[in-house]
This record gives structure tokens, C-alpha cells and sequence, in this order.
């Protein structure tokens, strides 16, 4: 079947990471994708070799379609509206093709308990159009019951295969056994207090920071700490890399070889549960507080144990506001070894239960082919 993905680039590495994923698995299973996008500029990065069966079109409004004819599938990502232009081109191609309706309205990743509710539910189109068509809502999600998670056939193989000691290499790291810490975070307040957690650890860690938002935060509070006490982490315990940008692939493989992985956004969350390691995930935050109930959602779902709900919400706590009961305490230092056993162990089980169920994009193709 021919699909047209439709993404409006918010966040470079959150909407057209999901999209990019989603639009090259399903050209791996023999599908043909065009990806529409507004700013397609980190696709250099993100994904610098392409894949083979993904066009990737520039979405211009007004849309232009220039000869373009639409698909078997429409996905809209995230609420992106597609250009009543291309809608109507879409009616005229499937009645003439006598084929069903297949508009997918592709939903944000959540943990809630409206996913389960909504998953699947038609969106009947009453005006513009495509009136009399039918979209269908497609939650991702973690449960049965939702459209699961982008994960690809062959990941639990190629993650048993990484050598961690030789990517490191080649990404010019000095690895020597210390302790592996991947950091991709916005501007958390308690990142000067992780910083001097490990500075002052009794044994070394590296910290390797991926680049953007979060190598800028960190190279600034270092200076600071510096600047305050030249000697503040005198004896070495805190190495730091600052990483280049990272294709896809290679941030997986950043995530395989963490020994704890700090993560941001929906794709990350995802990729960091598939590499099975304690995890803190930052979540992007909103005016009206609406990603708290989110996170202590998620958090259920896992299984948390209370040192992981203490340090996500140390971790995710604004600093314009006081901490919540119970927290303050894990203010200076967000983990320790134990904790990092029980983390891990609560992450493992649940990657188990997630690889028990169906991935998304096997969802997906099973729904659009359903009679």
C-alpha cells in the first residue's frame, strides 16, 4: 500500500523522530511511504542515509501537489491538520479505486487511562472535503489495548550484538570500565545537583552528553561550579564527553551503552525502555501542569519503586515552585547503587511485558488491511 505521513515539526527530535521511525519501518516491511513535512532539516542528521521505499515531500501550505497523487493511507501525526487540497485529491483517488477510507489521526504516546478508551474510536468528518469520510484515532501506547510501541523486528537481536567498548571508540571516547551515564534532558533544575552527585561520587562516571539543549546547560553549570570552587570535582570522578549530533541508529546505540540513560520527549522514552536500563525520563513540561499527571501515570503503569518516583520528581520539578512532600530529601542526590538494582529490575520486567505484545507499525498495517 502507499501511505502519506503528514508531520508538523514542533520539537526536531520528538515529532519527526516518531515519524521518521514510523515511515521507515513500514518501507521494511514492503510498504511505500511518503513522509510530508514542513522542516525537514534534521533529517541530515537524524537520519543521514535515508531509507530505501521513503520519499520525504516538502508540505507547503498551500499544498501543491504538482502531479502528486495520494495513497492508500493517510496518517496525520499529532493533530497536524493535512491541506484541504490533498483531502479532496484522496476522496476523488479512492472512490475512483473503490477502496475504504483509511485516515489514521496518529495521537501523542500516554500512559492515561483515556488511551485504552479512545483507541480505535472513528472521528466522523462533517464538513470541508472530506465529509462522509471516517478517520480513526490510533493511540501508541503500553498496554493491550492501545496501538503499542515502534519497535523493529529484528532490535532485541542487533542489541544483543552491540559491542559497547567498540561503538565508544568510535565515537572517539576514552572509555576506561567508569560507570556510563547518557544525558539527553532540556534544563532541569536538579541537573547541578546530579553534576555534583557524580563530582563527588566514590567512583568515577562518564558522562556522555548529547548534543543541543542539553550539552549547552551542562557546559554552563560546569563553568559555574568551577567558577565557585575551582576544586569541586578535584579528584576526577566526573569525566565528560559532549557528543555530536546523533543519527537514530547511533542514539540507540548511546542508550545500549548507558549503564543509566537520562532522557527527554516521547521517542527517547521509548527507544531507552527497549534498552532495558534505569532510566530517568524528563517530560516536557506544561503551563497547566498537565505532563505531572502524565508522568505519575507512566510511573504506575512501570511499577515504580518509591526512590524512581522521588528522583522523576525531583528530576522534573520546576524551579520556580517548591517540591513536593517527600522529595526534598532526595534533593542533594537523585540515586544510589541499590536504587539502580531496583530501577533496573523494574525497567527489565516491564521491556518483557512490552515485547509480549504487538508493536505499532504491525498495528497499524493490520488495521488499514482489516475488511
Amino acid at each position: 500500500m502507499q501511505w502519506d505521513i503528514f508531520c508538523r515539526v514542533i520539537d526536531n527530535f520528538g515529532d519527526l523522530g516518531v515519524c521518521w521511525r514510523l515511515a521507515s519501518q513500514l518501507a521494511r516491511r514492503g510498504q511505500g511511504v511518503r513522509l510530508w513535512v514542513d522542516d525537514a532539516r534534521a533529517l541530515s542528521w537524524l537520519a543521514p542515509a535515508g531509507a530505501a521505499g521513503v520519499q520525504v515531500c516538502t508540505w507547503r501550505t498551500p499544498l501543491a501537489l504538482q502531479g502528486v497523487r495520494p495513497g492508500d493511507v493517510l496518517v496525520e501525526a499529532f493533530g497536524c491538520n493535512i491541506d484541504p487540497e490533498f483531502i479532496a485529491a484522496y476522496v476523488s483517488n479512492i472512490k475512483a479505486k473503490g477502496q475504504k477510507c483509511s485516515w489514521i489521526n496518529l495521537e501523542y504516546l500516554s500512559a492515561e487511562g483515556y488511551v485504552r478508551r479512545c483507541h480505535g474510536l472513528p472521528s466522523p468528518v462533517m464538513n470541508g472535503p472530506g465529509r462522509g469520510l471516517t478517520k480513526h484515532f490510533f493511540y501508541p501506547g503500553f498496554t493491550d489495548g492501545t496501538g503499542g510501541l515502534l519497535r523493529e523486528p529484528d532490535l532485541p537481536a542487533r542489541q544483543a550484538q552491540f559491542d559497547r567498548a567498540a561503538w565508544l571508540a568510535q565515537r572517539g571516547v576514552a572509555w576506561h570500565g567508569e560507570r556510563l551515564i547518557s544525558l539527553f534532558c532540556y534544563e532541569p533544575a536538579a541537573l547541578t545537583a546530579l553534576l555534583r552527585q557524580l563530582a563527588g561520587a566514590a567512583q568515577p562516571t562518564h558522562l556522555l552528553v548529547t548534543a543541543g539543549r542539553a550539552a549547552t546547560a551542562v557546559r554552563l553549570l560546569v563553568a559555574n561550579e568551577i567558577s565557585l570552587n575551582p576544586l569541586w570535582n578535584k579528584h576526577n570522578m566526573l569525566l565528560i564527553s559532549y557528543l555530536p549530533t546523533l543519527a537514530q541508529d547511533d542514539f540507540d546505540h548511546l542508550l545500549w551503552a548507558g549503564d543509566v540513560n537520562f532522557v527527554r520527549g516521547e521517542d527517547s522514552l521509548v527507544r531507552a525502555l527497549w534498552a532495558g536500563q534505569p532510566l530517568l525520563w524528563q517530560i516536557y513540561p506544561q503551563d497547566d501542569q498537565a505532563h505531572l499527571a502524565k508522568l505519575d501515570a507512566w510511573l504506575d503503569w512501570l511499577g515504580a519503586p518509591a526512590s524512581l518516583r522521588r528522583a522523576h520528581a525531583r528530576w522534573n520539578a520546576d524551579a520556580r515552585a517548591p517540591l513536593a512532600a517527600g522529595v526534598q530529601a532526595a534533593a542533594d542526590a537523585l540515586f544510589d547503587d541499590a536504587d539502580l538494582a531496583s530501577w533496573r529490575t523494574t525497567i527489565r520486567a516491564a521491556r518483557a511485558r512490552l515485547l509480549a505484545q504487538n508493536d505499532l507499525c504491525s498495528q497499524l498495517i493490520d488495521r488499514v488491511q482489516s475488511p
